[in-house]
């Protein structure tokens, strides 16, 4: 019994030590390390996150000046000058209308718009 135990324990040393050295023949200055990972894939900075808070801004104050257009019902939301309408409107003719102002907009680069019809 101690014999298996002390082979799984030279095994699990030896590789332990392995991993070790290949890690230390990796180069200090590796970017693939957890902190540089984390950082690369982590939040947007804070300039882009403003700048789409900016435009979602924009384009909602477009939808709500549009003349036959309830916007109550629509919620924007922007990435990268990417915009998506969700929500709803009571007419077929508000959802077209409500891509072409949106269009219309600085900023955007391209619309996606997912407003379903509802009489509420």
């Amino acid at each position: 019994m101690n014999v298996i135990r002390y082979g799984r324990l030279l095994a699990v040393t030896t590789l332990f030590a392995a991993s070790l050295q290949a890690h230390a023949q990796g180069g200090g200055a590796s970017s693939s390390t957890p902190a540089a990972v984390a950082a690369s894939v982590g939040a947007a900075p804070a300039s882009t996150k403003a700048a789409d808070r900016a435009l979602r801004r924009r384009v909602l104050n477009a939808l709500a000046k549009a003349k036959g257009l309830r916007a109550s019902g629509i919620t924007v939301r922007a990435v990268n000058g990417a915009v998506t309408l969700e929500g709803w409107v009571p007419e077929q003719a508000q959802i077209e209308q409500a891509t072409r102002v949106a269009q219309n907009v600085a900023g955007v680069t391209s619309v996606s718009n997912t407003l379903t019809l509802s009489t509420f």
